[in-house]
């Protein structure tokens, strides 16, 4: 199909005590859950996209490239007020294009969602989101949770390399 990566990993990139446990879960729960035990490839911006590179078109280029989004949705990314460049083109790639299936991940209990942009707000309704409950921390690395087995679910199926 075409396709380098299995998933975009979109998550807010800003220094907090939030940003720190997205930032842990982004570059390391998430890679040894599903690169290291599930075998799935994802790009995660600032391991995958090279300094020097053009962020915007980097970032659209790897979109194209990936199967699905995973949107990591937190009182940061709902809160800002300008939403990020990777939001937009991977809500636009979704939604109007049709091309990449989102998958949200609700880190942190939201509670209403009035303050998401209309375009997240249609795939929550459509598809809802798979919440991350605190965990005791032995079972967040384990494949076997809920919650990655709800993850693994919405990814693209496994293909057998040749």
């Amino acid at each position: 199909d075409g396709k380098v990566y299995d998933a975009y990993v979109i998550y807010p990139k800003s220094h907090t005590n939030e940003a720190d446990f997205v930032e842990y879960f982004v570059y390391q729960i998430m890679p040894d859950i599903l690169e290291n035990k599930c075998g799935y490839k994802l790009c995660i911006y600032g391991r995958d996209i090279y300094p020097g590179e053009d962020t915007a078109s980097a970032t659209e280029k790897r979109m194209q490239k990936s199967r699905r989004l995973i949107i990591l949705l937190t009182h940061q990314l709902i809160n800002c007020k300008e939403h990020a460049y990777d939001q937009h083109i991977a809500l636009y790639n979704a939604l109007i294009q049709h091309d990449t299936k989102v998958i949200l991940l609700e880190m942190e209990a939201i509670g209403t969602y009035e303050k998401l942009q209309e375009s997240l707000r249609f795939i929550i309704k459509k598809q809802g989101t798979i919440k991350w409950k605190e965990q005791h921390p032995a079972h967040t690395q384990s494949s076997n949770s809920k919650f990655w087995k709800q993850v693994r679910y919405h990814m693209p199926l496994r293909r057998k390399s040749s």
